[in-house]
């Protein structure tokens, strides 16, 4: 029987996590130009696993993960930041925090100026979506679930930041857009990807960790931005229907899938980390029934079965594009990534503020 972590275990098991975040390398050669394993990196992994690290801070208080992330973004605004796109801004919701904590205008400075170009410049699409342009392909016309955690996050942040509600309404359409077009009506799970020039979902697959970005970032995306009633609720009765659909779809062990409806596709540790992290969000901030923690308790006990004597998440899939048939999700390479220590954090994180099911010791 799971035995269930008092606060000090589970601060040490964040730990172990946090240490194993910055000890990843690639275990393979990666067919990218730069790394997204590695925390050196300027990219959407590396940011996802900067505000899990920022969310952690402001939990704990701890000044010297302050400085750690703050001696982060020095070292990249000293070597020169990379292009503009929608995977590069992810960093920047949490520098949007540090600038605004600290008073440092270097950091604002930089926030201010790729707001304005994601909302005034970055490519779009039919019904003006955000075009997920990368920084290997411009792939235009395309809708991928990807840009709401990794852009339009940030673009609200900016808008309550500065008192633009440009932004914020901008980053309102940008969810509603994405949910029209992404959403499988027979599930109300999300389609990976939407392309306007072919007006198809391309391999139509029902990514895990695509649908843990709704799950995850939504609940953050309400802490962030004070949407209109209507607008929450909309928001949150997809990730209702969402959660809805996902129960009978978890393995036994607790685990989801990369391709949640396909059974002989692998357990993913991501995906499964970012829902269980959403899911006890949610319930907590009464989103949720109560009835859907158990759903979300039994993904944490799976997870952390899979983080090892080093904090390495184990079962994490490489980065994912698009992919126009279902085998390609099953061919990607599986390997400790920052956003699979990034997500299992969160999700210790969570667990911390519910001490009745504070969750289980890893495995050794």
């Amino acid at each position: 029987m799971d035995r269930m972590l008092s606060k000090e275990e589970a601060s040490r098991s964040i730990e172990l996590v946090l240490q194993g975040m910055k000890k990843l390398k690639p275990a393979f050669k990666e067919n990218v130009k730069d790394s997204i394993v590695s925390m050196d990196v300027w990219d959407w992994s590396q940011g996802v696993g900067l505000f899990a690290q920022y969310l952690y801070y402001k939990e704990t208080g701890r000044k010297d993960i302050q400085d750690e992330l703050v001696a982060w973004f020095d070292r990249h605004l000293a070597k020169g930041l990379p292009g503009k796109n929608v995977n590069t801004m992810c960093p920047l919701l949490t520098m949007s925090y540090l600038g605004e904590e600290l008073g440092r205008e270097d950091y604002l400075d930089v926030c201010r100026e790729w707001a304005q170009y994601a909302f005034t410049e970055m490519p779009r699409t039919t019904e003006g979506g955000i075009s997920h342009i990368t920084v290997t392909a411009d792939n235009e016309g395309q809708l991928w679930d990807d840009t709401l955690y990794m852009t339009v996050l940030f673009l609200g942040r900016m808008g309550v930041l500065l008192g633009r509600d440009d932004y914020v309404q901008e980053s309102v359409r940008q969810f509603l857009v994405h949910l029209k077009y992404l959403t499988d009506v027979r599930t109300g799970l999300f389609f990976h990807g939407w392309t306007f020039l072919g007006n198809h979902h391309f391999g139509e697959a029902l990514w895990g960790r695509g649908n843990a970005w709704y799950a995850a970032g939504l609940v953050d995306y309400l802490d962030i931005v004070p949407v209109q009633p209507g607008v929450a609720q909309f928001l949150l009765t997809s990730l209702e229907r969402q959660t809805q659909a996902l129960v009978p779809l978890q393995t036994e062990e607790g685990m989801w899938r990369t391709l949640l409806d396909q059974p002989d596709s692998y357990p993913e540790s991501s995906a499964t980390a970012g829902f269980a992290y959403g899911i006890m969000k949610a319930v907590r901030k009464g989103y949720l029934s109560e009835r859907y923690l158990e759903t979300g308790r039994k993904a944490m006990r799976a997870v952390m079965a899979r983080v090892d004597e080093d904090g390495l998440v184990q079962g994490v899939s490489y980065g994912t594009c698009v992919g126009d048939e279902l085998d390609y999700y099953r061919g990607i390479s599986v390997c400790p990534m920052p956003y699979g220590q990034a997500m299992t954090l969160l999700m210790l994180v969570e667990s911390m503020k519910h001490p009745e099911t504070a969750g289980v010791v890893p495995q050794a």
